[in-house]
């Protein structure tokens, strides 16, 4: 991978954003790339999740390595996503048309072959910045952030660039979340859907773990 070492910017990276969960997701105007490769030069975050779900990620860069594997993992998932009412958005440093001459390049070739959610080009690196995963050659981390109905980050996960996430363990935090909120319990180490949760008191975990502490 090529990194941008000639970049030039004018951020505090003394003071990136660190953890955002229990903030309001930092809403963007940028340009996208949507579904049917028309490029939406507004795209704007707050308008697109209004009252869904979100999973936000961050990649490093158009045509690499590690991230048409990330990128095509979500795709191969977006109807479960979509089952659980959850908007998915990719985004990186680089321009709407790098976005889709990469969507056009054929798999085999080691493009994306076609995606069925938005890429965000985040040209000027604010918005990364914004989330706390710009680093200062001018990529991101591989950074992925829950967003629930009201705007709020729920959950993040930020791996370096060697490290490609698990796309099946952002479902299951939707999954998490979603079950906390129907039914006001919490979720143990390794919870899945299906299983029981536990009640936030004493109780409540004397009871799970009298149950369940020898399978976790």
């Amino acid at each position: 991978m090529e990194l941008m070492d000639d970049y030039e910017y004018d951020f505090d990276f003394d003071n990136v954003p660190s953890v955002l969960v229990g903030q309001q997701a930092p809403d963007f105007v940028a340009a996208a790339v949507m579904p049917d490769d028309t490029i939406n030069e507004e795209f704007c975050l707050s308008e697109h999740i209004e009252g869904k779900y979100a999973l936000l990620f961050f990649y490093p860069l158009d045509f690499t390595f590690v991230c048409p594997s990330e990128i095509i993992a979500f795709n191969n998932r977006i109807a479960k996503f979509k089952e659980l009412g959850c908007e998915v958005i990719g985004i990186s440093v680089d321009s709407q048309f790098s976005h889709l001459a990469w969507k056009n390049t054929p798999r085999e070739k080691g493009g994306l072959g076609g995606l069925d959610f938005p890429l965000v080009a985040d040209l000027t690196k604010e918005i990364g910045y914004n989330y706390g995963v710009l680093r200062e050659d001018g990529v991101t981390f591989r950074g992925s952030f829950l967003i629930d109905t009201k705007g709020e980050v729920r959950h993040q996960v930020v791996n370096d660039l060697p490290l490609g996430r698990n796309v099946d363990e952002a479902i299951r935090m939707v999954e998490a979340l979603q079950f906390h909120e129907e039914h006001g319990e919490v979720c143990p180490a390794g919870w899945n859907k299906g299983d029981e949760g536990m009640t936030a008191d004493g109780d409540g975990v004397a009871s799970y773990l009298a149950k369940n502490s020898d399978n976790l």
